[in-house]
């Protein structure tokens, strides 16, 4: 039995509402992170929601995602005291100067 046109339509425009919501869940691309010369990760297409946690301590974080990111000295994305977040928008990079420590977190805006 063939399917009618219009629900072929209908069934193709609800999968690509499925696919576009999906990556809208994701900053597409990656966020790159070393200790110096050392790679500490690459992670790729994080999720656009909650708290994301470096392996180690970083020096240095590489922003090749298509959101902006504020990288965060501590592990859970908060302020500490003395302490300030650092806003890091696509396409760029920041290095830690050596007396603010290391970047142990990220959030992505979106």
């Amino acid at each position: 039995m063939p399917v009618p046109r219009s629900l072929a339509a209908l069934t193709g425009i609800a999968l690509l509402g499925l696919a576009s919501t999906a990556c809208d869940e994701q900053a597409l691309g990656t966020i790159d992170a070393r200790n110096g010369v050392r790679p500490v990760e690459t992670i790729s297409n994080p999720s656009v929601d909650g708290c994301h946690r470096f392996r180690a301590g970083v020096t240095h974080v590489a922003n090749y995602s298509q959101n902006d990111i504020i990288l965060y000295p501590t592990a859970d994305c908060t302020e500490p005291p003395g302490a300030a977040s650092v806003y890091l928008p696509t396409q760029t990079s920041d290095q830690v100067v050596r007396s603010t420590g290391l970047w142990r977190s990220f959030t992505i805006v979106h």
